[in-house]
């Protein structure tokens, strides 16, 4: 999926959501590396673990984090994979339903219009519709598996799939 960075803005109303709840949005930090990927492997798979550690590596980190407190609640990334391209994120279950998941994709998205981008890439878009309602992506024509064309089997967790 194609998302216009350029026509992209701030949600005001979804920051205050978020702090309401208690829920921080904010860039990992290095130190951090091994906690989030123990966090996302057993949710969403080494493969997803992987890329977020390209994410967390990069100066600057392009990986952000979502918590209450000490409990991680979800992540996004982006330049993990593929210049241009959004990706992975994962919420936790429990945390589903909250505005998390959107205000990741917001922030990770502004982060990648701060860097410079006009346009992201959305690789392997899943919730089609969350997409499209959240930031306006539309699909990228026989563009799947695209970039994902022949590679290596990783192991998911039962019910996941990369």
């Amino acid at each position: 999926m194609l998302v216009k960075l350029y026509d992209l803005q701030a949600d005001p109303v979804l920051d205050t959501r978020m702090a309401e709840q208690g829920i921080t949005l904010r860039r990992a930090l290095v130190p951090e590396l091994t906690a989030i990927c123990d966090w996302i492997r057993p949710r969403f798979g080494a493969g997803w673990a992987d890329e977020a550690t390209a994410a967390i590596m990069r100066q600057p980190v392009t990986c952000w984090i979502a918590h209450q407190c000490d409990s991680l609640l979800g992540f996004a990334c982006h330049e993990a994979t593929m210049k241009g391209f959004f990706g992975p994120t994962g919420v936790d279950e429990r945390a589903r339903g909250k505005g998390v998941g959107h205000a990741l994709l917001l922030r990770t998205l502004l982060d990648m219009r701060e860097q410079g981008y006009g346009y992201a890439v959305i690789g392997g878009a899943g919730p089609i519709d969350f997409y499209r309602r959240s930031v306006g992506a539309i699909p990228i024509e026989d563009s799947s598996p695209g970039i994902y064309r022949g590679m290596l089997p990783t192991a998911a967790p039962s019910g996941v799939s990369e």
